[in-house]
């Protein structure tokens, strides 16, 4: 997903427009990970971000950290905030011996 949100209407309160985009953002985060896997049991979805007033300026940014980007954006009084979701299937990380031991333990 590619995508510029407004910050700003007329008819809302500029808070309510936040948490739209938001909401926005968490539902595509939600339809992409019911998406199948080509190998189910040893890959997951992951998701590279970018976020920034424009698409020049957008900064990377990991996907917990999407959320906090968007306020800052909101907080640097910029009128329309650029939004970059990629999303891709990645192998699990292997566990080590060592971490099953401890965990029987």
């Amino acid at each position: 997903m590619k995508k510029v949100f407004k910050l700003t209407d007329p008819k809302k309160h500029e808070d309510r427009v936040l948490e739209a985009v938001k909401h926005e953002i968490r539902k595509y985060v939600k339809r992409e990970r019911k998406k199948d896997l080509p190998e189910k049991a040893t890959m997951y979805w992951d998701f590279d971000c970018k976020v920034g007033a424009s698409s020049e300026d957008a900064e990377v940014v990991i996907f917990e950290e999407l959320i906090k980007a968007l306020d800052k954006v909101k907080e640097s009084g910029a009128k329309e905030v650029y939004v970059e979701i990629l999303v891709k299937a990645v192998p699990k990380p292997l566990k080590v011996e060592a971490d099953i031991e401890t965990e029987i333990e």
